[in-house]
């Protein structure tokens, strides 16, 4: 399969990684910064990268040090990692490129020739923009929180926090706690020109592109009742991480263009892009879903938990650890614990932290029926049940 558009891709093979040992700046004081862990990092590398930069210590398209090795290097986690380079992503210094790493930028206003166009942190900060502009915020005004805004904006509380973060770097606005997820949030510059809030005309998102790959893909190659390719093929060959794809793949699910079932039994086309009829076959009709199957293996998983607690629990008795439950059941430990917290949603269990703490029964749950949809099909018998 190959992609009607045409970019410029480095091969790994020719890229050098930056050992860490190369990354010889004092550390950062993590302690006693104003600022979010995730930004002070972020600030430090850009500081390291301009001085080994210009030292000649390392050159522009080398691959930074792994995440993992800046996690360990500097006692945090890998997720911090992950927002400090993000946010030094935004102010130009580096630039991610899909199943290779993150590579050194010759200079911060050099143009990139990695298949990314705006991301979702793009059109977030353009969100906030006009949302300040909007509701007329004048300067020293508190913002509401970073998870208020995500909410008003319809982007992700983690997404939003690195777009706040990087418009604080901008100097639009500032927040006065030293973790960026709490409140505080104050407009410093409200003097926002309308050339700046509007969004630019090309706004679309590497997931957009590759849904439109995606979708002439389909119209030229597959016929309704076929199956899309494996995540990995599809991502080696539209040159995008497998996690691009999957959302990508989401959006046709959405557009009901493509059906997703659990198993070997792949995702398969329905409709063709352009077109407006959607063609089950009769096996596929009476399938369930992928999302459904899910549903019913976390609400079997759930009635297993609630028939033990009623067989073999009091209230106040304090359940076994998530890891002995999934080597019990064997099941993953984020199974049991997304049924942990259905059941305490719905009142039969409670979570207390500290050294004597753990999951708790406060109530004893009632054994119902239980009732599926069929999960698979065999095609040779779906004619004669459709009948």
């Amino acid at each position: 399969m190959e992609s009607k558009n045409h970019y410029t891709y480095q091969k790994k093979s020719d890229l050098k990684r930056i050992n860490i040992s190369q990354v010889n700046s004092k550390l950062p004081d993590l302690k006693t910064s104003n600022e979010s862990k995730s930004v002070t990092i972020g600030k430090w590398i850009a500081n390291w990268i301009t001085s080994a930069l210009n030292n000649g210590e390392i050159e522009a398209n080398q691959i930074l040090p792994s995440k993992a090795d800046f996690a360990y290097m500097l006692g945090v986690s890998l997720g911090t990692i992950q927002n400090a380079i993000r946010y030094i992503e935004d102010l130009g210094y580096v630039e991610s490129k899909q199943c290779i790493g993150t590579l050194v930028k010759e200079s911060k206003n050099s143009s990139s020739t990695i298949r990314k166009l705006t991301s979702k942190r793009d059109n977030a900060i353009e969100a906030i923009k006009r949302y300040i502009i909007s509701n007329n915020f004048k300067y020293g005004d508190t913002l509401p929180s970073a998870k208020t805004i995500s909410m008003i904006i319809g982007f992700s509380a983690n997404t939003t926090r690195l777009s706040l973060e990087t418009l604080a770097s901008f100097g639009i606005v500032s927040h006065n706690k030293k973790n960026a997820r709490e409140s505080g949030w104050i407009v410093e510059n409200p003097d926002i020109t309308l050339s700046e809030t509007n969004p630019s005309q090309n706004t679309k998102t590497l997931v957009d592109m590759v849904v439109k790959d995606l979708e002439n893909y389909i119209k030229d190659n597959l016929k309704v009742g076929d199956n899309i390719p494996s995540h990995d093929k599809l991502s080696k060959n539209l040159k995008a991480s497998i996690k691009t794809v999957h959302d990508a793949l989401k959006v046709l699910i959405d557009r009901q263009i493509l059906l997703p079932r659990r198993g070997r039994y792949g995702t398969t086309v329905i409709r063709i892009p352009g077109t407006d009829e959607i063609k089950l076959k009769p096996e596929t009709s009476i399938f369930a879903s992928a999302q459904e199957t899910a549903f019913y293996h976390y609400e079997k998983t759930q009635n297993n938990l609630k028939k033990m607690i009623a067989n073999e629990y009091q209230i106040g008795d304090k359940l076994p650890s998530i890891k002995e439950l999934s080597a019990k059941f064997d099941l993953s430990p984020n199974t049991i614990r997304k049924a942990f917290h259905n059941l305490a949603s719905e009142g039969y269990l409670v979570f207390s932290r500290g050294r004597y703490g753990g999951t708790f029964v406060i109530d004893i749950p009632e054994i119902e029926a239980q009732s599926f949809k069929w999960l698979s099909v065999n095609p040779q018998y779906a004619k004669e049940y459709s009948n």
